[in-house]
């Protein structure tokens, strides 16, 4: 039987510095807090920008449309956060799962967090929310047998699919 052989080599430079900083005990910046100071573009990834939150994508989806919704403050639970960050933060969910619906037409939506490194969070210092669009039949054999995803949308394809359809204020400016 022969070896397969599935490259990921999009995943090289995110290895690459999570080795180095774990080797030197450095948790660096987190990335959501820089990303939280972005605007809105296909080259940051943010989607949205509200007063107490932004979406973005997910820069190693699930699936197609993977989206994370944050506080722009960093915060690692939920009873850190202020009543006008929850509020903003469920409120910015809502608005995502929408425009996930409006975009791919999907039979389903996964929408949850991952609280703690124990609770699955890839980065357990800042909350984040994921946003999922799911199909009947969208776990195929690669994900049963190779654990492997196929992706068929491009990180660009997906930013300008939700951003055509987003029907609310995409930076807190444009709300006033």
């Amino acid at each position: 039987m022969p070896l397969d052989r599935f490259s990921a080599a999009w995943r090289e430079s995110y290895i690459v510095e999570a080795t180095e900083r774990a080797r030197k005990g450095d948790g660096g910046t987190c990335v959501f807090c820089r990303l939280a100071g972005e605007d809105v573009s296909v080259e940051s990834g943010v989607l949205c920008v509200t007063p107490w939150s932004f979406v973005c994508l997910n820069a190693f989806p699930y699936g197609s449309g993977h989206l994370l919704v944050l506080p722009r403050r960093h915060v690692a639970g939920l009873d850190e956060l202020t009543t006008e960050e929850s509020d903003d933060l469920f409120r910015t969910v809502r608005a995502t799962a929408s425009a996930l619906t409006r975009a791919y037409e999907p039979d389903g939506m996964n929408v949850g967090m991952n609280l703690g490194s124990a609770g699955g969070a890839g980065i357990p210092g800042h909350l984040h929310a994921h946003a999922l669009p799911r199909w009947h039949g969208d776990t195929n054999f690669m994900t049963s047998l190779a654990e492997t995803r196929v992706l068929p949308e491009s990180l660009a394809s997906t930013w300008s699919k939700v951003h055509s359809v987003w029907d609310v204020p995409k930076n807190p400016d444009d709300a006033q």
